[in-house]
């Protein structure tokens, strides 16, 4: 019998190539080759993934379409750093990346708003800064629908938009749908439950982590870069950290949500390659099993 991992949780289960270490960040580290990380996947159980960092994959989207395919995976959508402060902003690039998620069988644009595409330290904005990046979003999220896609808006560290007054001022100036990041808010300060109760119109879209915040507080403080604090524990397996993913959950299903979420659990490989079905492996089937329990117990029995 096919193992059902989603049922009964408020939305669609996916997984992210990040919680196998591949990773859109330069200088990352390891990156495991696709076919490796699918078949780890589909040993799970799970059936969708995100698209993983430019060039992974062929970045003709039916050859990353094939490969897909030949695993048995759905495409949710790709993570796009994108530029939407300065006065200008690459629309052919834009254009690109939809084109490729659309033509890979995705259905989101996910919209990192990086300083610049070798993820410089950012320089927060202020509320004009942010009418400014709000209405490039908008223009970028018409781009996307036109190829066939939906952006949402993703809050991540080490981008304009990472602090709990960065997602205030994008909340009152921007339009488009979010990306809940229940690890990436924890970092900021922003409450996720609080998100996904005050802002369930604005989600479009839920990436799960698990936050050590004694990790965390190291990263805050600037002891130890993002890097660094993934490689000491940052992102924990799902219901071992303090990222309330539980709550979390229940906002969602209060809400009506009911689509994709995605596990991510961030993980840099830095020494050697992990043997096959360890390691990350096992870090994701301890999330699932998180997961299988916050289902109604009448879904789970189906």
């Amino acid at each position: 019998m096919e193992r059902q991992i989603d049922s009964g949780l408020p939305g669609r289960l996916a997984a992210g190539p990040i919680s196998w270490g591949v990773c859109e960040v330069p200088g990352w580290g390891l990156q495991l080759p696709p076919d490796r990380v699918f078949a780890e996947m589909t040993s799970l159980g799970i059936t969708a993934t995100e698209l993983g960092p430019l060039g992974w994959l062929p970045t003709d989207g039916a050859q990353a379409r094939q490969v897909l395919d030949r695993h048995g995976l759905q495409l949710v959508g790709g993570f796009v750093p994108v530029v939407v402060h300065e006065p200008q902003q690459d629309l052919e690039y834009a254009k690109q990346a939809a084109a490729q998620l659309a033509q890979a069988g995705g259905e989101l644009f996910v919209a990192a708003t990086v300083q610049d595409q070798r993820w410089s330290t950012p320089r927060p904005l202020d509320a004009d800064g942010w009418k400014h990046a709000g209405s490039h979003l908008h223009e970028l999220a018409t781009i996307a629908r036109h190829e066939g896609v939906e952006l949402v808006l993703h809050p991540h560290a080490g981008t304009l938009l990472e602090t709990k007054q960065d997602v205030d001022l994008a909340l009152a100036h921007t339009t488009v749908p979010w990306c809940l990041d229940t690890g990436h808010l924890l970092l900021g300060g922003t409450d996720s439950v609080a998100f996904a109760t005050d802002h369930a119109d604005r989600i479009g879209h839920v990436h799960f982590k698990d936050v050590d915040t004694a990790v965390a507080h190291r990263f805050n403080t600037h002891e130890l870069t993002l890097m660094e604090a993934v490689q000491h524990g940052l992102f924990q397996p799902l219901g071992s950290g303090d990222a309330r993913i539980d709550e979390v959950v229940d906002a969602l299903r209060r809400s009506g949500y009911s689509r994709w979420l995605v596990l991510e659990q961030d993980l840099a490989i830095t020494g050697s390659e992990p043997p096959v079905g360890g390691g990350p492996t096992l870090d994701v089937q301890q999330s699932l099993e998180f997961l299988s329990t916050l289902a109604p117990e009448e879904a789970i029995n189906r």
